[in-house]
Formats: C-alpha cells, structure tokens, sequence
C-alpha cells in the first residue's frame, strides 16, 4: 500500500501539534516504572497501557481517556469528559475491567506521571483491582509510547474517517457527539482496522487466536 500510494503522490494523513495534558503533581507518590520502555506481552491483561488526549468541539475541549492492552493492541476501556479530572481516569479503568470480566491480579497498568494517575481515586482503584500501578518519568513521551501512539491515532482518523464522523459531516457540537465517535472508532479500531504490529490482523483476531490456542494447550 505505502509503494502504490508513493508512486501516485499520496500521502497518509498526519498528526497535529500535540497540546499538552500532562501535569504532574509534586505532592503526589508516584509508582515505580515497572516497564522501563519494554512494551511486551505474551497474553492478554499482563501489560496495559493508559492515557488520554483531548478534541474540540463547539462547546470547548473534549477529554478522552483510553486503555490499551499491549499484547493486541485492544483498546478495553475509554471515557470522554468536558473535564480532565482523575474520574476521567477511572471510569475508563473501570471499563477495561468491566470488559474483561476477569481475575486481574499480575497486570501491570502503565501510564504517565499525569496527576490524574497519581490520584488517591486512581491509586485506591487500582489497588481493589490488584493491579500493579507503573509510572514512567516526568516529561518523557517515550516512557509511555505506545500509549503516546494510539492517542495520535485516535485523533488522525477520527477527524478523517467519514464513517465515525457526526452525523451532519462537520465539527462535533459537543460531549454527546463525541461520545458517538469514539464508540464507532473504538470498535473499527478492535474488530477491522489491520494493524502491521501484529502481522497485518486486527486486535480482536489475536486474542481469539490466543484463546483457542490456549484451549488448545489446556486440552
């Protein structure tokens, strides 16, 4: 695809300027980096990652947290709000743990040095979940990645792709709208949209092919 489209003089749609939604707080305790830039996996709920972003619409800046497991890339929990307070945060764990429905003792949720993740809220939340926090330095894109990536993606196709946009084709008025796009995108994102990571298949092709393989090895 890359060489058809050079020889034609198209171009991939490009990322905008990032605004900045990291602010650590002093005051908080941190957790250890855990992870240390190595974005591995070898099954599902053994290594998230977690982030968010922002859009605008009509009504002001949108917030939009997202959870990515790293072994398929699937995004197992998100939340939009008009604030980025640690609830954001939360709520979006508190869906990935909802979608998987499981045992998460042993994984490791690694986000940014963000206050929203060093909350009390955050940090209370994750403990009930026997999940262990991991935080990458302050000021360091890298230590967070993978997260970094999918945040840039999230904003490129969603303002590009017709088949997430609002309805009346143009800006999103608000919360509601936004909502109505992240779902569409998020579930094109898991269920179609290839990804060249993980050999050309999309997210959910992997854990189903990790299930049955697991089955497999069990029976």
């Amino acid at each position: 695809m890359a060489r058809l489209m050079k020889r034609q003089g198209i171009r991939g749609a490009s990322r905008s300027k990032k605004r900045f939604t990291t602010h650590a707080d002093p005051a908080h305790l941190r957790a250890p980096d855990l992870v240390k830039r190595e974005f591995v996996a070898t099954h599902p709920n053994q290594l998230w990652v977690a982030d968010f972003t922002y859009c605008s619409t009509w009504s002001g800046v949108i917030y939009v947290a997202f959870i990515v497991d790293v072994f398929s890339r699937r995004l197992v929990g998100w939340k939009a709000s008009r604030s980025m307070t640690a609830s954001l945060v939360v709520d979006a764990l508190n869906m990935a743990a909802w979608t998987r429905r499981t045992n998460l003792g042993g994984l490791i949720c690694h986000t940014d040095a963000g206050s929203q993740y060093t909350s009390v809220s955050y940090t209370d939340r994750i403990d009930e979940l026997g999940v262990s926090a991991s935080i990458g330095t302050v000021g360091d894109s890298y230590d967070n990645a993978m997260a970094e990536s999918v945040m840039g993606t999230f904003k490129t196709e969603l303002h590009r792709n017709p088949a997430v946009l609002a309805s009346n084709g143009g800006h999103w008025k608000g919360l509601e709208d936004l909502e109505i796009a992240t779902c569409a995108w998020v579930s094109w994102f898991n269920e179609e949209r290839i990804h060249s990571e993980l050999e050309d298949q999309t997210p959910c092709e992997i854990e189903e092919g990790y299930s049955l393989n697991h089955q497999a090895n069990v029976a």
